[in-house]
Parts: structure tokens; sequence; C-alpha cells
């Protein structure tokens, strides 16, 4: 015979759903699938790539990136790119791979931080996605990529003031993303994710309805 815990005179409480808990998401996926790709725009060291990646775990759906595509069939990096080709190069590459990822199966793309300021680019990801802008400010931008030497366009004299000129220039054109989700300091990375899925689910038409219940 089975024997129950005691509850001890307390009432046991019915947690509820993902959704119901404010949003929150528990580390395996997510209730539901996104029906498009979400492709995550914004300045270099405004997240996406650890952002996309929690994110992509949540809802069940793989993650790309899209420098990390174009570093791979080219055989070298970003910026060896950068040094031996030229911009207008590597952005003609970037435009080939983004349509590509973006032709496939729904999935959580990050983007290169110039991705987005392409006519071309944003037109592709409004047609067949959905953006969506991490945004962060000058400050918290620059604790994050100082002490790396990955940037090809910070290899300047000042390389802070060159984020500050790149975020002024970049910052209209961002705003076009079907989503803006604002950056915060010292918020983890799960919580990060966590916004941008409650701020997709405000769209209504990113995710994929759930299977009806049939009754008997």
């Amino acid at each position: 015979m089975r024997k129950h815990p005691p509850t001890g005179g307390k009432t046991l409480r019915h947690r509820g759903s993902a959704k119901e808990r404010a949003g929150r998401v528990p580390q395996g996926q997510a209730e539901q699938k996104p029906a498009k790709t979400i492709v995550l725009v914004g300045m270099m060291g405004s997240g996406k790539t650890a952002v996309g990646t929690a994110l992509a775990r949540m809802l069940g759906v793989p993650f790309l990136d899209s420098d990390h595509e174009i570093e791979r069939a080219a055989q070298m990096s970003v910026a060896e790119i950068f040094a031996r080709d030229g911009e207008p190069f590597f952005r003609d590459r970037e435009a080939e791979v983004l349509l590509r990822l973006l032709s496939g199966p729904p999935a959580v793309v990050s983007t290169g931080g110039g991705a987005f300021l392409s006519e071309r680019n944003r037109g592709a990801i409004a047609k067949l996605g959905v953006s969506v802008w991490l945004r962060a400010d000058l400050e918290l931008l620059w604790n994050r990529v100082r002490h790396k030497n990955t940037r090809p366009l910070l290899r300047t004299a000042d390389p802070r003031q060159t984020l500050a000129n790149l975020l002024e220039q970049r910052a209209p054109l961002y705003s076009l993303a079907q989503v803006v989700v604002d950056a915060e300091h010292g918020l983890p990375i799960e919580k990060m994710a966590q916004k941008v899925i409650r701020a997709l689910e405000v769209r209504g038409d990113v995710f994929a309805e759930a299977p009806q219940e049939r009754t008997s």
C-alpha cells in the first residue's frame, strides 16, 4: 500500500505553466516553437551569441551564427576576410549566408553588427523571419568588447570613440527591427532570453499555435 507523504497541513500550490509563471521558461525546451526564424541584430557586444544560444535551447530549435557560417565557408576568420578582401566582399558573402539560413527550418540566428544595415538583409529578414534588436547602451557595449581583439572595426587609435560613433550611426537602422528588447546591466543571460520570448509572444505571429486537444 503506497504511503503519501504528509503535507504538514500546508496547501499544495499549483505553479502553473511556463507562460503563467510571469513568462518564465524552464531550462529545457519551451512549450511552443517558433514558426519562423528569429534573427538577433544589434551592436557588437549586445549579447547576440550568448542570448541566442540560450534562446535556441529554450525554444528547442538550432542556433546559428552568421559570422561563423561565413568563416566556415571561407576557411578564415572575419578579421582575415576584412583584411584580405575588404568589407564590400564580406558584406556580399554575409547577405548570401543570411538568405540561406533564413530559407531553412526555423532557428535562432545571430548576425554580425553590420548585417542589419543592409536594406537587402532587412527585407529578407522581414519576409522570411523576424528581427529582434538587442538594444544596449554604450557603457554596456564597451565593457563587453574592450578586452577583445577580434573586432576589426575597433582596431583604431581610440576604439571606445569608434564604438560610440558606430552606435550613433547604426541605432536609427537597428530601430527598424520588428522587435526591440533592452539589455540590462547585470541581467543574467537566461533572463534576457526570457525577455526576448515575452516580446515575441506579444507579436502573435512568431510561434506556431499549439495543437488543440481533442475531446471525446
